[in-house]
Parts: structure tokens; C-alpha cells; sequence
């Protein structure tokens, strides 16, 4: 279903005494009442997006919100999504946990409906089985002092929202089951049109962005069929849904489907939606329930779609980072040393061994480390982030591809070595800087470094959300990536231009 920009009136009402530092806006399914914060950012936080997924809901496409009377209080964050404590990063400020948790929020600058403000709807990371929209590090006031709209996104997770069954697709009207999560998200992007105006936003100036799990989802959602026209820009940092081994499909996933049903004692699915929340959430505490080809939401694999140029060609803003992953993916638990790391490539690549070692050539210990780290990060994200970006390049739309290698600082309080040194910039460690969350974080001792990173990667992803064009004064210029001219942005303290190693990358996708 696609819905026009202005298909519904909405109207704003930036109600109340400035003492009280209550905001009140009107939306399509009621009157919401927000907060001013101390900044002047308007900010509405718990807001239903689709009905609560519990009961007879569980294992569904998301539903409407049923409208309500009155003014609903939007100043506390709604609960997050059902999830075993998996991440120690993970800093919420929700109400708790809940299978009712289809829930967003907004940051504004707007201080009227009419100034059609640029948006980002951003999808928080956690590999599908944990995250949430509340955490301090996706915080959307810092944008939102940009002259932007924020928002966060909170979908189902885990069995929740990803489970497949046979029964599940002879009940869906779509003949399709899985993918509640990717669903929960097309929802919510479905909300933002009908409903973002009323916060000063323009609907037609949606960009959507994630990290990890949250990149695999906006990489998802531009290939899939049901978010075409939804958003004009994309942000994707360490993720893509782009897998290059056999696809998931959807006979596959109802038998694990059964399958896990029996773990339960062959389980009916009227037995399974009777479950307690929390009974069902502790089985899932070995099994993973992947993305699904369910012929709905993906007609074919995201890859098969992007091969064929079905994805929507928007610009597109992607990268990762430098240490992802480190040489002991490559050496496992042996020494670093020239004939083990000899030894790890050819049983990896068996008879294409010298073909990846000539690319991947290393001479001594500390070349071994780093070289088996880079064959590490290309092997995993950093090859399927160009696989997509290589692939967007045929679209004809601006692209343009980071390596963020900024490293941590000390950590608040430590003294001495905590350990050997970083091969490069971990998963995740770029999410505060690019949205302007350092101060959230305590966990670490910030320098004046750290900021200026901060300010040239939010500054970057702020033009971008703008204008499709991340460059900016005083920022140094990024040039679009181009399969004849393949450019990209080393992000740190001082960043710079540079060419991504295409020619190892191609030798991989050649390997696959």
C-alpha cells in the first residue's frame, strides 16, 4: 500500500505556556503530548505505530493503531522489543521489556508544521535479536540541532519477529511468513508519511539509516517492492542483506519452523501464541531465526534484486569500519606468524590460495597481523558493503563509500594496558560520532579528537539526510564513488580521500 505525502490533513498544535514546556501535536490517530527539551528540541517519545503484536497479533504483519481520545503522553520511551541480554553496550532508557513494543520516537527542530524539515528514520543494530530505539547512542537531539527530524525505530526481534511456520503462511493473505521485524519497519515508514508533517517534517525528504543489523534493514527495505517511494536517501554502516551464500528461502525457514515448534513439544501455533512471552523468548536461547525470501516483502533474494537494478535508486551513503574483525578470524588461536597465516589462507581457499595471497601477501609477524586482519573485514563486511555499493553504481544515483578508522580512547578511569592494541576500529565504535552521541557515553574519556571526529561524520551524514551530498563547508571534499573512478572517505581525526582496494574485493566476489 502506498500512501501520498499529503494524502491526510494534518494539523499542529505547539500548545501550552512556555512554563510548562509541554508540545502537543495532532497526528492521524490522535493527539500526542511531547516535551520541550532544555535545547529548544521538541522531542515525542513512546508513540504507537501499529497495534501492540500480542495475542492473536503474535507471528502477524503489523496492524493499525486504533485511534484514541484525548491527549496522549509522549514524554517516556515506550518498552523494548523482547530480548535476552545479550550486549553489554546496550544502554536503554525504555520502559522496560515487552512483546508490545511497536513503538517510535521524534526529535524536532521545527517549531510549525509548515517548515517541511528533512528527516532520518534510523534502524538500531543488534543482529535482529537485541537493540532498541531509547539507546543513549541513537539519540536524535544532536541532528535534530541540525535543522533535522529524527527518528528511532523500535521492531521485533528474534522468534518475535522473524519466526516462519507453514501454518503462518496458510493464514498470512500474503502466502508468506517471517520478516515481522523487516515489516514493523515498512510500518513505521508508512507512519512517518502519513504522520511526520505534523512534527515539521516533509515526508518527501525521508532518508532512512542504520548500523549492523540496522544497515542490513535499510538495505533490505530498498529492495523490497512494498517501500518503493517511502524515502529518497539511504545510510548504511556495517550491514547489508546482500548474503552471498544460498539464499534463505521460505520452505526452509518453516522447517525450522517446525522444528523449533517440536522443541516445544510439537507445539500447535494457537499453542505457540498462548505461550508466555518470556517462555517462548528463553527457547530461543541457541536458535537464530534469519531474514527470509518469502516471495512478499522479498520476491526474490536481496541480492537476485539488486542484480536485476530492482532496488530503488536513491543516493546512497555506506561504509565500515577498520577493525570489524582482526587477524584471529584468519589464525583462529595460532601465532601470527607467516607459515601459519600461509597455512589458515590455503585451507581456506584450497586451490585460489596464491591468488589471495598475492593480494594478501604478508612477509613478517606485524605484516601478518594486520594483512590477515584486512583478508578478515574483506571477507565479511567490508566485501558485501562494495558488493552493494558496486551495485548501486549501475543505478546512476550518488554514492558514497567511508572507512572509518578512528579508534577508541582510554576508557573512564583506566591505568595501564588493557589489552593488545586494536587492529583498527571496532563494529559499532562509529554510532556516537556520526550521530553526535558522545556525551551520552561515560564508558569512555573523550578527547578534543574524539569531537572533531564527531563533528566531521555527523556533519558529513547531516548534508547528506539535506541534500543527498554529504560535502560542506569546511568539511574535506568527498568525491562520489564511480566503478570507473572508485573514490572513498577515511574517516578520522583528520580525514581524507583514499581509493578502496577494488582489486581485492573483485578477486573475492570472483571466489564466490
Amino acid at each position: 500500500m502506498k500512501i501520498a505525502p499529503y494524502l491526510i490533513a494534518i494539523t499542529i498544535a505547539w500548545a501550552a505556556a512556555a512554563h510548562s514546556q509541554t508540545i502537543r501535536v495532532k497526528t492521524s490517530d490522535g493527539e500526542l503530548e511531547g516535551t520541550l527539551e532544555t535545547s529548544g528540541i521538541r522531542s515525542f517519545k513512546g508513540i504507537p505505530y501499529a497495534q501492540p503484536p500480542v495475542g492473536n497479533l503474535r507471528f502477524c504483519d503489523p496492524q493499525p493503531v486504533k485511534p484514541w481520545t484525548g491527549v496522549r503522553k509522549a514524554t517516556a520511551f515506550g518498552p523494548r522489543a523482547m530480548q535476552l541480554p545479550i550486549y553489554s553496550d546496550m544502554q536503554f532508557r525504555s520502559n522496560g521489556m515487552s512483546e508490545d513494543c511497536l513503538y517510535l520516537n521524534v526529535w524536532t527542530a521545527a517549531k510549525s508544521a509548515g517548515e517541511r524539515l528533512p528527516v532520518l528514520v534510523y534502524f538500531y543494530g543488534g543482529g535482529f535479536i537485541a537493540g532498541d530505539g531509547s539507546e543513549y547512542r541513537y539519540d536524535g537531539e544532536s541532528l535534530a540541532l541540525r535543522g533535522l527530524v529524527t527518528v528511532t525505530v523500535n521492531y521485533r526481534l528474534g522468534v518475535f519477529g522473524f519466526l516462519a511456520h507453514p501454518d503462518l503462511t496458510k493464514e498470512s493473505p500474503h502466502h508468506a511468513s517471517g520478516n515481522y521485524g523487516l515489516m514493523d519497519q515498512h510500518a513505521a515508514l508508512l507512519w512517518v508519511q502519513r504522520n511526520i508533517a505534523a512534527f515539521g517534517g516533509d515526508p518527501a525528504r525521508v532518508t532512512i539509516g542504520g548500523e549492523s543489523a540496522g544497515s542490513t534493514s535499510v538495505n533490505a527495505q530498498m529492495a523490497s517492492p512494498l517501500s518503493k517511494g517511502l524515502f529518497i536517501g539511504v545510510i548504511g554502516e556495517s550491514g547489508t542483506a546482500l548474503s552471498l551464500s544460498k539464499p534463505y528461502m521460505l520452505s526452509d525457514a518453516e522447517k525450522d519452523g517446525v522444528k523449533f515448534a517440536g522443541s516445544l513439544g510439537n507445539k500447535s501455533l494457537a499453542d505457540l501464541r498462548a505461550l508466555p512471552a518470556e517462555q517462548l523468548l528463553a527457547a530461543t536461547e541457541k536458535v537464530r531465526f534469519p531474514i527470509t525470501v518469502d516471495g512478499y516483502f522479498f520476491p526474490r533474494s536481496p541480492l537476485d534484486i539488486f542484480n536485476a537494478g530492482e532496488q530503488m535508486k536513491v543516493p546512497l551513503l555506506a561504509g565500515w569500519n577498520s577493525g570489524e574483525s582482526d587477524y584471529r578470524a584468519i589464525l583462529a588461536r595460532d601465532t601470527p606468524t607467516v607459515e601459519n597465516y600461509e597455512r589458515a589462507v590455503r585451507k581456506l581457499y584450497g586451490e585460489n590460495a596464491d591468488k589471495v595471497l598475492t593480494l594478501y601477501k604478508a612477509s613478517t609477524p606485524e605484516e601478518v597481523k594486520q594483512v590477515a586482519t584486512d583478508l578478515a573485514l574483506d571477507r565479511g563486511i567490508a566485501f558485501r558493503t562494495w558488493k552493494w555499493v558496486d551495485l548501486q553504481t549501475k543505478a546512476g544515483t550518488p554514492i558514497y563509500l567511508y572507512l572509518y578508522t578512528r579508534l577508541r580512547p582510554a576508557k573512564a578511569g583506566e591505568t595501564g594496558s588493557a589489552g593488545p592494541p586494536a587492529m583498527g576500529a571496532g563494529h559499532s565504535w562509529e554510532i556516537e560520532y556520526a550521530l553526535g552521541n558522545l556525551p551520552t557515553n561515560k564508558v569512555y574519556t573523550w578527547t578534543p579528537e574524539d569531537y572533531k571526529v564527531s563533528e566531521t561524520m555527523e556533519s558529513y551524514f547531516a548534508n547528506f539526510i539535506r541534500t543527498g551530498n554529504p560535502n560542506g563547508a569546511g568539511l574535506p571534499e568527498w568525491r562520489p564513488m564511480k566503478k570507473e573512478d572508485p573514490q572513498l572517505m577515511v574517516i578520522d581525526v583528520t580525514s581524507h580521500g583514499g581509493a578502496p582496494r577494488v582489486d581485492r574485493y573483485r578477486l573475492l566476489n570472483s571466489l564466490n
